[in-house]
């Protein structure tokens, strides 16, 4: 089964440059995994700090694996310094069809 979640944060002032450049490279490291079926960001169009990020992978063996990149680790660990909270807010989605 499909394991579909979406993140969302809130970028602090200032930090909105740096944090596209970490997403799109991040982008490119997941979309490569295999078990990725997508993964998605987005800005809101009425405030670029705030970021959702759309993401699929086809078992929990492909998330798994995809929690467990050291990418993914980098990523976060830099992310936490220039965003709002305490990390990203995850949602687990479920199709209905």
């Amino acid at each position: 089964m499909s394991k579909i979640l979406y993140a969302e944060f809130t970028v602090l002032p200032g930090n909105e440059a740096r944090v596209r450049e970490m997403m799109l490279e991040l982008a490119g490291h997941v979309r490569a995994e295999p078990g990725n079926l997508a993964f998605v960001p987005y800005t809101r169009a009425d405030n670029p700090r705030a970021w959702f990020v759309y993401e699929i992978y086809a078992d929990d063996a492909a998330f798994q694996s995809h929690i467990t990149a050291p990418y993914g680790a980098t990523f976060n660990n830099e992310l936490a310094g220039l965003i709002e909270g305490d990390g990203s807010e995850l949602t687990w989605l479920e199709s209905v069809e």
